[in-house]
């Protein structure tokens, strides 16, 4: 029987923009908490939502399976699942009324759950990791199935129900050794399905990695805060290790780093450069970085990797924008970047922002300009749109 069913939230149909560009990643971060559990001994399995058609779908795999607990485990490494949409957390609702109709626990973990927990306990959640959560996630099982004497009260980084009230323990620190962490159970997936998506579409396949977590930056409009401002990196040779076995398992064209900001450490790209060609893994692939951060060895190892594009958070052409956001960066900078880049033969693409607070027509034109100069080979165009918190 299986111990712990994992599901995540994200129905890609339900976003008919994204459904339409039809660019589907597996639930890295789920993939990675499956394994960690695996490692400590659990049977797991999974209810991958990415390209399923409803959440009713989860009664049939609750019902294969028995689960002993079930966990809704976001993919905090997917950029559209850190937008929280509201149709998500109403897909996670009704998925938590299901699970609790075959009376077994309920956890939730993820950025939403983080920020958002008493929501989830009002809909039947019975506990909520807060933050980073597959070492969180361990103790919590293992005190709930008694594997542990450590009482709930003292696992830090969860929160629970006891007595009608929430109960939120204190904050964990950060996984800093993250070459200690298996692999992702990428078994658990319908690889042929994510496969068959994108060379229907694209021609070509593409998969997901992850390098690094967490951003140490203070850009004032980003969500990272529920994160923390914490930066802990793999090993080159580790990515370089497990570019090589997805090239051998699942012969992908092409990798997707998800990584805030990719090869913040200095040195790490210059080695990554290396351990990625002498694991004969050199495979086509896109990151996001900072302008900052692509000086010319930077952008060499880069192109020794395989990188073929680059999306930098370009923002804005006028210095008093990217000051008021708290970016870190020079109009300079952007111009230097996009013209490196263009000269190794790698895509440079921006990341635009319009209608930030104090923008003006002049600051605006500021940006075209940059645009026009710097040629980007794609731009991705948001509208500033405060929330709160």
């Amino acid at each position: 029987m299986t111990n712990i069913l994992l599901a995540h939230s994200f129905f890609l149909r339900f976003d008919p923009k994204q459904w339409q560009t039809m660019q589907p990643y597996p639930p890295l971060g789920t993939l990675y908490a499956a394994a960690y559990l695996r490692q400590k001994g659990y049977n797991v399995a999974l209810f991958d939502s990415m390209l399923a058609e409803s959440p009713v779908e989860i009664k049939a795999v609750i019902a294969k399976h028995q689960p002993k607990a079930v966990v809704f485990y976001e993919d905090s490494f997917n950029w559209l699942s850190k937008m929280c949409l509201t149709r998500m957390r109403e897909a996670c609702f009704e998925m938590i009324r299901v699970a609790k109709s075959f009376e077994v626990p309920v956890i939730v973990a993820g950025s939403d759950p983080t920020d958002h927990q008493q929501l989830y306990f009002e809909h039947g959640a019975d506990y909520a990791i807060i933050g980073e959560g597959e070492i969180a996630l361990g103790e919590l099982l293992d005190a709930h199935f008694g594997r542990s004497p450590q009482p709930l009260a003292q696992i830090q980084g969860i929160s629970f129900r006891q007595n009608g009230e929430v109960v939120r323990n204190a904050a964990r620190g950060f996984l800093k050794q993250l070459d200690e962490l298996p692999f992702p159970a990428w078994d658990l997936i319908d690889i042929d399905k994510y496969r068959s998506a994108w060379r229907t579409k694209y021609g070509y396949f593409s998969m997901n990695m992850v390098t690094t977590r967490g951003c140490p930056f203070r850009c004032n409009w980003c969500a990272k805060p529920i994160y923390g401002d914490r930066y802990n990196s793999r090993s080159p040779e580790n990515v370089a290790e497990e570019m090589a076995w997805l090239k051998k398992q699942f012969q992908p064209d092409h990798f997707w780093f998800s990584d805030d900001i990719f090869g913040l450490k200095p040195g790490w790209v210059e080695r990554f450069g290396d351990a990625v060609k002498e694991a004969a893994a050199v495979t086509p692939f896109k990151i996001q970085a900072r302008v900052d951060l692509l000086h010319e060895e930077a952008v060499i190892g880069l192109k020794k990797a395989g990188c073929k594009t680059v999306w930098v958070g370009a923002e804005s052409g006028s210095q008093k924008i990217l000051d008021a956001m708290d970016k870190g960066t020079k109009v300079e900078q952007i111009y230097a970047t996009a013209e490196r880049l263009h000269r190794h033969g790698l895509d440079v693409c921006f990341f635009l922002q319009f209608g930030y607070p104090g923008e003006t027509d002049e600051d605006i034109e500021k940006t075209i300009k940059m645009v026009r100069d710097c040629r980007p080979d794609d731009i991705g165009i948001s509208v500033s749109y405060p929330l709160p918190g």
